[in-house]
């Protein structure tokens, strides 16, 4: 028995993620992402994504090219997702139904899922199935599946663990150390230890900040950073706007709770948010509803708008277009697509980063460029990431002790600094430490 490993999205790119691990003649899948800059350009050229067909998705670098593991496709016992990024679930619609296999995850996750599987029209052939944090199944006699909860800028991210009887494979693509989460378990030094020490043959980690010589900090930061601009600025004659990721639903807690100690009322905008709200509210997570209003549809939108205008003083924003996204809410407000005026006093706070795209970082140009305009205050980069840095790695090395590593989630310049500290440990490069790119396959000694 042996292993083997396929990099099939997310190891040229920051996005699309998707790989394959073979023990004997079982494989398992882990993330079926797509790749967001290219669905971005396919909105901007009023391309639909339903017209086209999967062979298209693929050349046009919308989803993973999995035609690479064409000859494994009969042997796939599971499709296993992480978090509910769509950059790590958003091929799911496209490409799930060739594989006669379950679809794997969280409760958050699955909810994520159903959502989108519904608004697209798609009935999928695979079972979705949900393992809830620190809990197994077995897949196969041989192969055991195991989510351990990890902090995330979503609710419910897992390290997935593949247990096979050659040892562990450890799946994290997109995951922090936290130990003052606002939502969620705090990170789990004792199991992960537990895993180094019962033997861990691979670890497959994102690598997006490996470079930032730092410990990424804890969300409570960023609640902070939160509270100290929204409620420490001078603020009570104007409107304020609050914009960050949709599916960041902890981000999303934090500022409602500053909106009501200001007396505003709160009022959520746009179709994302009220997807991945309505997740979190269907398992119980939040109930947002109780203090803040939810627009999702234009019509809602607008009249709203109309509202607030009268006395924006009034009101919190809680909108879409962080990354200056084309159709998104503050993309249409800076554009004067929706009907409000700014006012020359008005904050746009982006709690966020820019997702380094060169998409992404043009969108986001051109918006600050039209708010400025309108001479409106921007607070920027009120965020602390996701993801792990560089000493957050060195960590996570120590704690599981893998004999390889894969680094993932970017090209070759997000995943070299990992492979260097994974060298700088001990590892050696195309022995224990692998940067691949997408259809290379690699077998694990």
């Amino acid at each position: 028995m042996e292993i083997e490993f396929c990099a099939i999205g997310g190891y040229s790119e920051i996005g699309m993620n998707m790989c394959a691990v073979k023990v004997g003649n079982e494989v398992v899948i882990f993330d079926m992402g797509f790749y967001l800059p290219e669905v971005i350009r396919l909105q901007d050229e009023e391309i639909v994504k339903t017209n086209l067909s999967r062979n298209d998705l693929i050349n046009l670098r919308v989803i993973p090219d999995d035609r690479v593991i064409n000859e494994w496709k009969p042997l796939v016992k599971a499709i296993v997702l992480g978090h509910c990024h769509l950059d790590h679930i958003g091929g799911v619609s496209y490409m799930a139904d060739e594989y006669n296999c379950p679809i794997y995850g969280s409760p958050f996750t699955i909810e994520v899922l159903k959502s989108i599987l519904k608004d697209e029209g798609i009935k999928p052939k695979n079972k979705l199935k949900i393992i809830s944090g620190n809990d197994s199944i077995k897949l196969t006699k041989s192969l055991t599946l195991e989510f351990l909860p990890i902090p995330h800028s979503t609710p419910m991210a897992n390290i997935v663990i593949l247990h096979t009887p050659l040892g562990a494979v450890v799946y994290g693509n997109d995951f922090k150390f936290d130990n003052s989460p606002i939502m969620g378990p705090k990170t789990n030094y004792k199991r992960l230890r537990e895993l180094g020490e019962g033997g861990v043959i691979l670890l497959v980690c994102d690598a997006l900040y490996a470079h930032e010589e730092m410990k990424t900090p804890s969300e409570l930061i960023a609640k902070e950073m939160l509270k100290d601009v929204m409620l420490s600025t001078e603020n009570k004659d104007n409107l304020i706007i609050v914009t960050t990721f949709a599916s960041h639903i902890a981000r999303i807690k934090s500022a409602i709770e500053f909106g009501t100690k200001l007396n505003r009322k709160i009022i959520i905008m746009g179709r994302s948010m009220d997807r991945y709200i309505t997740a979190a509210e269907n398992i119980g997570l939040v109930n947002f509803r109780k203090d803040a209003f939810i627009t999702k549809y234009a019509d809602q939108v607008k009249k709203k708008l109309h509202e607030i205008q009268k006395n924006p003083s009034k009101y919190l924003i809680i909108c879409t277009g962080h990354q200056g996204e084309p159709g998104s809410i503050l993309q249409r407000l800076a554009t004067k697509d929706l009907p409000y005026e700014f006012s020359p006093r008005d904050q746009v706070i982006f709690s966020c980063k820019v997702i380094p795209a060169p998409i992404n970082i043009a969108n986001r140009v051109a918006l600050e460029a039209k708010l400025k305009q309108r001479g409106v205050r921007l607070f920027k980069e009120i965020h602390t990431s996701g993801h792990l840095a560089r000493e957050d790695h060195h960590d996570l090395i120590n704690l599981l002790k893998p004999k390889h590593i894969i680094p993932a989630q970017g090209d070759v310049t997000k995943l070299t600094p990992l492979a260097d500290l994974a060298e700088e440990i001990g590892y050696v490069r195309n022995k224990t430490v692998h940067v691949l790119k997408d259809g290379e396959k690699i077998k694990i000694e």
